[in-house]
Parts: C-alpha cells; sequence; structure tokens
C-alpha cells in the first residue's frame, strides 16, 4: 500500500519513518528539496541510535527503511495513494492552499489524516469534497517511539473513514485514541496552558527552568517537565497554537506569556535554534 506524508519536517520526518519501518511504501513531499538529505540523514540516526539502545532485540535495517520512502517537490505524487497524512505548518491559510490542490490530485477514495495541534478538523474538511474522509491524527513528538495517536472526529467523519484509520494505524503499531473535534481537542487544550503557566512561573522569578522542570518529573512522575516539552516543540510553535486556542475560545488563560512571546522576537525557539528555556 502507497500513502503520502506532506511536509518533511520533525513530525512528517518521524511518521515516514514509522510507517516505512512497518513495511508501507510512502511518498514524502516538501516544498524544500533539500529536505530529502536531511530527512534521510535523521531517519538513519534515528534507527542507528534506537538499534544502539536495544542491543538485545531484534535489529531494524535503515536502508531498508529509506527504500520504502520517496521524495518529491510536487503534490502529484500522491495521485494514488490510500491515506495521506498532511503535516505542514499550523497557518490555516497554508492549510487551505494544500487541501484544495490534494482534493483535486487525489483518487476519490484516499482518505486525508490532519496533523494538527488546534485547528479544527471540520473547517480543514470544508476545504475538500470529501468531508466525510478527512479526519484528524495528532501524531506526539517523536512519532516512531509513540505507540498512540490522538485522533480527531470532524463534524462530518464517516464511522467506515473512522474504522478504516484506526485499522491503518493500528497496522503500524498505534492505538487511536478518538475525541471529538474542538480546537486543540485534549492534548493541547490542556498542555497549552500546563507549559503557559510554567512560563509564567519562571517569568514571575518563582522557581527556575530546572526546578520547575524538576517538580514535575521528580514529584508526579512526568518524562519531561513543561519546559523541556515547550523547547522541544519549539517555542514559536507553543506561542502560535495559544493564539490559536486564544482566537476559538477567547479565554484568557490561552493569552501567550510574555517570556514566551520576547523569546520567540530573540530568536530562541528552542532546541531547534539551540537556546530556549535550556541551552542545547
Amino acid at each position: 500500500m502507497k500513502i503520502g506524508v506532506i511536509g518533511a519536517g520533525v513530525i512528517g520526518t518521524g511518521v515516514a519513518h514509522r510507517f516505512a519501518q512497518y513495511g508501507y511504501d510512502v511518498s514524502v513531499v516538501d516544498i524544500d528539496p533539500g529536505k530529502e538529505k536531511v530527512m534521510r540523514r535523521n531517519i538513519k540516526n534515528s534507527i542507528m541510535g534506537y538499534n544502539l539502545v536495544n542491543g538485545g532485540e531484534k535489529k531494524v535495517d535503515y536502508k531498508e527503511v529509506l527504500e520504502k520512502i520517496s521524495f518529491s517537490t510536487e503534490l502529484e505524487s500522491l495521485g494514488e495513494c490510500e491515506y495521506v497524512i498532511e503535516n505542514v505548518t499550523e497557518k490555516i491559510e497554508i492549510k487551505k492552499e494544500v487541501y484544495l490542490k490534494l482534493d483535486s490530485i487525489c483518487n476519490e477514495n484516499c482518505i486525508f489524516l490532519v496533523n494538527t495541534s488546534c485547528i479544527p478538523i471540520t473547517k480543514i474538511a470544508g476545504y475538500t469534497s470529501r468531508k466525510e474522509k478527512v479526519i484528524g491524527a495528532h501524531f506526539m513528538n517523536p512519532v516512531p517511539m509513540k505507540n498512540a495517536c490522538e485522533v480527531i472526529r470532524g463534524c462530518y467523519t464517516s464511522e467506515e473513514t473512522i474504522k478504516s484509520v484506526s485499522d491503518f494505524l493500528g497496522s503500524a503499531g498505534i492505538k487511536p485514541i478518538i475525541v471529538n473535534d474542538m480546537s486543540g481537542f485534549v492534548s493541547n487544550r490542556v498542555s497549552h496552558v500546563f507549559m503557559n503557566e510554567a512560563a509564567m512561573v519562571v517569568q514571575d522569578g518563582v522557581a527556575s527552568p530546572e526546578d520547575v522542570d524538576a517538580i514535575f518529573k521528580e514529584c508526579f512522575g512526568h518524562k519531561m517537565g513543561p519546559l523541556e516539552t515547550a523547547d522541544l516543540i519549539g517555542i514559536d510553535t507553543v506561542v502560535y497554537s495559544l493564539d490559536v486556542l486564544y482566537e476559538y475560545y477567547h479565554d484568557p488563560k490561552y493569552r501567550a506569556a510574555p517570556i514566551m512571546k520576547k523569546m520567540v522576537d530573540a530568536g530562541q525557539l528552542g532546541r531547534k535554534s539551540g537556546k530556549g528555556f535550556y541551552n542545547y
């Protein structure tokens, strides 16, 4: 089976890696041709790191995985895909342009999986002629290591689509957790308030980033603290998602902390820039 992945950033690369490792032929599309080399290098490094840590288990052959992945800068390469997983930036105008094109390119049976953290799935579905075949699939980073996915049922999403996507995800070892459509769904409505308030604690001088994260890791058993998580996601992405949530709900709890807005202005975006709440 051939599937499409739009966007070769961190999440798109992880999605391509995951499904290729489970035997799918994956066609990746990104407007930047330079992303192919970076994507392939990151997948290779990820697999080599996994093999090193899991020395006693069956090794994954990175060459076999990479052979299952093709790359293009043209959406037309996705015409024969059965599923397309879209991972473009969280800008509604960009997503709208992608779906208007995608709808005319893909065969009528193709299901669109929208990987978004905050934008309502029903809104995205409205840009297509196949509203019942549009569903949210909020993959978490790092995708190759996460065995569950927040799946969002839009207003028009059919039961057939939910069943098909659940089986599809399950075939790659991913458990679908199905929720209803509303901006931010479950994960980001909760997690972004959590990260935002943690940033406010630092801004107010109550505690350092290290101490904030230590409390949640050592006292509550979290694998990562809220500020480490913000750095991993990208401070700019967190701020933008908060802006989307605030626009949708008009609730002041979603107003981005001034310290994070300042960090974005300073280019301190977290791991991807080398500096955020921590230095990398």
